[in-house]
């Protein structure tokens, strides 16, 4: 009986105490927070966003990036407040839409994404996005993305701030921001992936490109090819290269050069010849590095005639002012070449291209003094590099 008694009387003081709890500053504060945040937030869905879910100041898109900070780890963990402009346009357009329930003004969009300059201001130019292409549906019956240029230069101030990750989500064809994917926004990443010589990027934006069904272009090809190059990577230059080939994609001749010349440099004849007949199919002449590539195959066909026929044609057809790249060409196919392409030779094959290379080179160059060509060599960067191949 004293158990159930003093049960009883706890169960009073909680009940008398409860309304105390349950209004306390505490627990205000957790539900103003709860029932100010999106409700799609709250139950895991991001894209059930309401216009309805503001509360009186119109700032509770704010709870939602302290959320974000305070459960990030990792290098977001820690982040600095928005820029203070941008932060200013940002409040003025969401009174805008939704307090006033109306559209802001578009210079005001255009001038928050110039001014977008750290990864906290990007979060808030999304956020607004998003509220905006919700307005324009719910109050304007605009159906309609906003247009491409908008959408790339949100993509250039993604890559200026840092903030690549969001700038691969306005490529992809079903987004919630009303963003508009075109490859214009996807050379942008591109760009920034060959500064930093980002393979992965390359590889992501590569994708995004083929799952939102977005058309290659020449520029695509000249950027990727590049970032292939620079770093060395051939099994990607060779992956791109084919799918660039399949789509139709007439390859500038600047990005047949930077083919070739790699093939030629890690010895793929295959791959070499067959962007020499799309070069001799689109292009007039060669220029110095597609011509050298050319040459370096011959010479590893053994075929140091041809190579030397190349070369004088290049010595014919050049403007006088790029011929004395012929010169530096020719000593860096002495000097490097030889030992660049054995480097990426089958052990098997190493004695056998070396033995070729040590005969074929000194003949092509014997060949271009018979031609009247005037050129000299210094052959003794090649017998330097003989006890090497041997």
């Amino acid at each position: 009986m004293s158990v159930l008694s003093s049960t009883r009387r706890l169960a009073r003081a909680l009940a008398i105490q409860s309304p105390v709890l349950l209004n306390s500053a505490r627990f205000e504060s957790c539900r103003s927070l709860h029932t100010t945040l999106p409700s799609g937030v709250l139950c895991g869905n991001s894209q059930q966003l309401e216009p309805t879910y503001w509360d009186n100041t119109g700032r509770h898109p704010e709870w939602f990036l302290v959320q974000r900070r305070l459960y990030s780890s990792g290098p977001n963990a820690v982040e600095t407040a928005p820029t203070e402009s941008v932060k200013d346009l940002y409040d003025n357009m969401l009174k805008s839409v939704a307090e006033l329930k109306t559209a802001p003004p578009n210079s005001w969009l255009w001038s928050l994404v110039q001014k977008s300059a750290t990864r906290e201001d990007i979060e808030l130019l999304f956020n607004i996005l998003q509220r905006l292409r919700i307005f324009r549906l719910s109050n304007l019956r605009i159906h309609d993305n906003f247009n491409c240029a908008l959408c790339e230069e949100v993509v250039k101030a993604c890559v200026r701030a840092g903030a690549i990750d969001y700038g691969k989500k306005a490529l992809w064809k079903h987004n919630l921001f009303g963003l508009t994917p075109t490859v214009g926004s996807a050379h942008k990443l591109l760009l920034h992936a060959e500064q930093h010589k980002d393979v992965k990027l390359m590889r992501d934006v590569m994708e995004l490109l083929k799952k939102n069904n977005l058309p290659l272009q020449a520029g695509t090809a000249d950027i990727v090819f590049r970032i292939c190059h620079d770093t060395d990577n051939w099994g990607y230059l060779s992956k791109y290269a084919k799918r660039f080939v399949k789509a139709g994609i007439n390859l500038r001749q600047t990005s047949i050069d930077t083919w070739m010349d790699f093939a030629a440099n890690k010895g793929d004849l295959e791959a070499l010849w067959i962007a020499e007949k799309l070069r001799s199919e689109t292009k007039k002449q060669h220029t110095l590095r597609s011509g050298f590539a050319c040459a370096k195959g011959l010479l590893l066909e053994n075929k140091p005639e041809n190579a030397a026929e190349i070369i004088e044609l290049l010595n014919q057809t050049l403007p006088d002012g790029k011929r004395q790249g012929i010169i530096d060409q020719l000593q860096k196919l002495v000097r490097e070449w030889p030992l660049q392409v054995i480097k990426h030779q089958k052990e098997e094959d190493v004695k056998v291209v070396a033995s070729a290379l040590k005969n074929s080179i000194p003949a092509m160059v014997a060949g271009l003094s018979s031609m009247g060509g005037g050129v000299s060599v210094d052959m003794e960067y090649l017998d330097t590099n003989e006890g090497v191949l041997s």
